[in-house]
This record gives C-alpha cells, sequence and structure tokens, in this order.
C-alpha cells in the first residue's frame, strides 16, 4: 500500500542522466520512484544496483579496467579517481580541493550507507537467520535522494569532461620548466626500445594530474617581488 505521507518521488538526477545516453538504467530509476512508496525494501536494493550501474558505465565509456565482481565502493572509489572533478582553471587551488574532497567523502560515506541499508533491509537480500527490520517510505526516500544525487553529480561530470574540447597541446610545450623537473625527478620510462619522457607520459595519460601538479609547481616558483622602498625602510 502506497505511503499517503510520501508525495511521487522523481529521480531528477537519474533522469538527467537518461537523457544523456543511459538509457540502460530508466527501469531501475522507474523502480526506484515506484518502490519509495510501494515497497519501500526494493528502493534500497534498486539504488544500490543504479550506483553500480553507472560507475560500470562511467568506468567502460573511460576505457577504465576494472573487476565484474567489484562491490559499489570499489566501483565508485574508480570511478571518482579518473572523474575531473574540478574545472581546469581551479586545478591549482589547493583549499578547493581539500573542501571538494570533503565533499566528496561524504557522497562516498552516503554510497557505503546505501550498501549497508540494502543488506541489512532491502527487499531481496538474504542470509539473516532473523527478520529483517521493516523500514519505511521516508527512510527509502533517503536512500533514493542519496542515489539520486550521486549518479546525477557522476554523470554530468563524466559528460562535461568528455565533450570538452582536450588540452591544447601549447600547454605542455609552454611549460618546459616544470617538465624538466618532472623529467629530473622520475626515470626515463623505457618500453622495449623505445624511451619516453616522464613528464610528457603525465601529460598524456593523466592530464589533469598535469595540471594539478603544473599549477603547484607554478605557485612555489613564482618570483618573489622586489620590496619597495616603503617595506625596505
Amino acid at each position: 500500500m502506497a505511503d499517503a505521507d510520501i508525495a511521487p518521488f522523481v529521480m531528477h538526477g537519474a533522469r538527467d542522466a537518461i537523457a544523456q545516453g543511459l538509457g540502460h538504467i530508466e527501469e531501475q530509476v522507474k523502480g526506484i520512484e515506484s518502490a519509495v512508496r510501494e515497497n519501500p525494501g526494493l528502493a534500497f536494493d534498486l539504488a544500490k544496483t543504479l550506483v553500480e550501474s553507472v560507475c560500470r558505465t562511467i568506468l567502460s565509456e573511460r576505457n577504465i579496467a576494472f573487476i565484474v565482481d567489484d562491490d559499489l565502493p570499489k566501483l565508485f572509489k574508480a570511478a571518482c579517481q579518473h572523474l575531473p572533478f574540478l574545472p581546469p582553471s581551479a586545478s591549482g587551488e589547493a583549499a578547493t580541493r581539500e573542501s571538494l574532497a570533503r565533499t566528496l567523502n561524504g557522497l562516498s560515506t552516503s554510497v557505503q550507507g546505501i550498501c549497508e541499508l540494502r543488506n541489512q533491509c532491502g527487499f531481496a537480500s538474504h542470509g539473516f537467520d532473523s527478520q529483517r527490520p521493516s523500514m519505511e517510505s521516508v527512510q527509502a526516500l533517503l536512500a533514493a535522494q542519496a542515489a539520486d544525487a550521486t549518479v546525477g553529480f557522476l554523470v554530468r561530470v563524466h559528460r562535461h569532461a568528455r565533450t570538452s574540447p582536450p588540452s591544447p597541446r601549447t600547454l605542455y610545450d609552454a611549460s618546459t620548466s616544470f617538465n624538466d623537473y618532472v623529467d629530473e625527478v622520475h626515470e626515463v620510462i623505457r618500453i622495449f626500445e623505445a624511451e619516453f619522457r616522464p613528464s610528457e607520459v603525465l601529460y598524456q595519460i593523466e592530464p589533469e594530474t598535469y595540471r594539478i601538479y603544473l599549477a603547484e609547481f607554478s605557485n612555489e616558483t613564482e618570483p618573489t617581488a622586489p620590496p619597495t622602498d616603503e617595506t625596505a625602510a
């Protein structure tokens, strides 16, 4: 029986993901929207499955290898490690990166909570010797909203990064001091008879990481302005 106190729930973030090409999650989304009121226990199962599906899709589209049997926390962590959450212009802002990292830790905690709620209260979970606690729509709504926010954010970042123009080669060519520093700190990369500069490998394989360390290097090596007459006095 539907919970009359809970208004019909719409997963706006997940439906935006569907509109951006993730049509395969539509049935999961519809199921969650219905289960929140009709079958709260099932909402926990579907919320976990939805986030898993989206993480696998992101990893596959970005050509990141993963194990099929990886659990949701591992999939979520892998997806986050390969998404550029900050725009290039803010990559060197240490305080901003730290604040965003704390926010992402909150999402990670939410994902872990969804897994635990599914295991303890899910409609399809099994292996319990005693009767599982029965959750109501208000708890199911929390899990559904957490999944919706997580899915919407991950897909928007993923899609934006894939549609944005690639970093211009001029960034690498103009950063000779930083490139020399990277090459001095790290050994030449050899594959058979071929040799590769560490700085160029970093730029080609992890452009976001390259931009972050370039910004930090630039901040540390920026020359200090000479003292004025007032400061010297």
